[in-house]
């Protein structure tokens, strides 16, 4: 899925990488089709437990939470984790229950986070824009190279969480507690 997309998952070519009968992949399977439905539900699946995992915070520490989130989704992520999210988001373009799985993944995700911005006490239309733009900010910086752009990418990354988290309502992680 990382090095080809959905195209690269075959039936005759991941049985000869997996050194298997297509009988014994057939065994597993339906077709095709019913093992993309179940990578597919695995990704979802994943995608979801992550998201509620790390947007899950102790009452009093919701924008801590936020500044967790911000850190852990900017961070080098795996880039084979990526090539996989933009092969979903690809197949989601062509596919009607691929788009429908991967719009249920960023409602989730956008709710969660919203969530967190809500509970700061952020009004719901801010919070709903401050979700929005943290995660274009997490998918942008995962597909970019920025290095060079700037020498000092922790004071960047700090800098852009600052503004997204914090609002005339909220308080930076060290004030609240």
């Amino acid at each position: 899925m990382a090095e080809e997309g959905i195209a690269g998952l075959r039936v005759e070519v991941l049985a000869k990488r997996l050194k298997v009968t297509k009988g014994s992949f057939y065994w597993h399977f339906d077709d095709r089709r019913d093992l993309l439905m179940a990578i597919l539900q695995h990704w979802k699946e994943g995608r979801l437990c992550d998201i509620i995992k790390q947007t899950r915070a102790q009452p009093g520490k919701e924008l801590a939470q936020i500044y967790h989130v911000i850190d852990v989704y900017s961070a080098s992520r795996s880039r084979r984790g990526m090539m996989i999210e933009l092969a979903v988001r690809d197949w989601a373009r062509r596919d009607a229950e691929a788009a429908a799985i991967v719009a249920e993944v960023d409602d989730v995700r956008l709710r969660c986070a919203r969530d967190l911005f809500l509970a700061c006490g952020v009004p719901m239309e801010e919070a709903s824009s401050r979700c929005m733009l943290l995660y274009a900010y997490v998918f942008g910086v995962s597909l970019m190279i920025y290095e060079k752009f700037d020498s000092d990418v922790v004071r960047l990354k700090r800098d852009i969480a600052d503004l997204i988290a914090r609002s005339q309502s909220a308080r930076p992680p060290e004030a609240a507690t």
